[in-house]
């Protein structure tokens, strides 16, 4: 973990400091949730804030180690400044509604939170739409400084997490991420999954965290090209089975 943590912070070291930054907002909001007050949905209001500064850190973090294998260094500047300023948004705005008791996403209660709503759709729309081309350009280049079952690995893992990504637009279109019941029913630690009814977001974040789980897996297990198709294509099986299982309302664990 060292030595990749190296080669991120000598191979770009504005996406090392902006992950480290994200690791310690998460961090300060661990000790918001247990020295603040605030509540929403029976749960404290920085879980949330928490989760999402840990997920962008990690994400952050986990491209800065893939795109060190691109050629095209022009374009990996621009994606990573992409990142910065699109999750900055959507993190300052999660933020902000945490800090008045707020929910971020499915709120439309007023104008302003149907604006700050939106606003964090579009950037994280914008920004998985600049990570599709991303995984364009791994695909459309020919030779890489890396063993070719690692590069497939990447590129297969990077499609799997933008197409998940964008289950997110099936929550917005319901306001809302539990199937058979409203948002706030009794839930798994930490992640808050819906212990008793379906829950969109098992599927979104196995889907989105498909980028540094597959790579985990086939890197301990995959000794060839087919290796990898084979277990990126039961892991997309599976992640796609909780979505089954979400929509019709089963929770993904009782």
């Amino acid at each position: 973990m060292k030595h990749l943590l190296e080669i991120i912070k000598y191979k770009n070291e504005t996406i090392f400091i902006y992950g480290a930054a994200c690791f310690l907002g998460a961090l300060i909001c661990y000790a918001l949730t247990k020295y603040s007050a605030t509540q929403i949905m029976g749960i404290s209001g920085w879980i949330k804030p928490l989760k999402f500064f840990l997920s962008v850190g990690i994400f952050t973090w986990t491209m800065g180690f893939y795109l060190q294998y691109l050629e095209n260094q022009k374009q990996v500047e621009i994606y990573i400044w992409s990142m910065i300023v699109l999750f900055s948004i959507e993190l300052i705005l999660i933020v902000y509604q945490a800090a008045q008791g707020k929910m971020s996403h499915f709120n439309i209660a007023t104008t302003k939170d149907s604006l700050i709503f939106n606003l964090m759709a579009i950037a994280i729309t914008i920004l998985m739409l600049h990570t599709l081309y991303i995984a364009v350009l791994f695909f459309n280049q020919s030779k890489f400084n890396a063993p070719e079952t690692m590069i497939l690995t990447v590129k297969l893992s990077i499609l799997i997490t933008v197409l998940f990504a964008f289950e997110g637009f099936a929550m917005g279109a319901l306001l809302k991420h539990t199937i058979g019941s409203q948002d706030g029913s009794p839930g798994l630690p930490l992640v808050n999954w819906s212990k008793t009814n379906g829950d969109l977001r098992v599927a979104h974040f196995f889907g989105i965290h498909a980028l540094q789980i597959i790579p985990l897996v086939t890197y301990l297990f995959a000794k060839s090209k087919r290796d990898v198709i084979i277990i990126s294509s039961i892991y997309f099986v599976l992640v796609t089975y909780t979505l089954i299982q979400a929509l019709q309302g089963k929770p993904f664990i009782k």
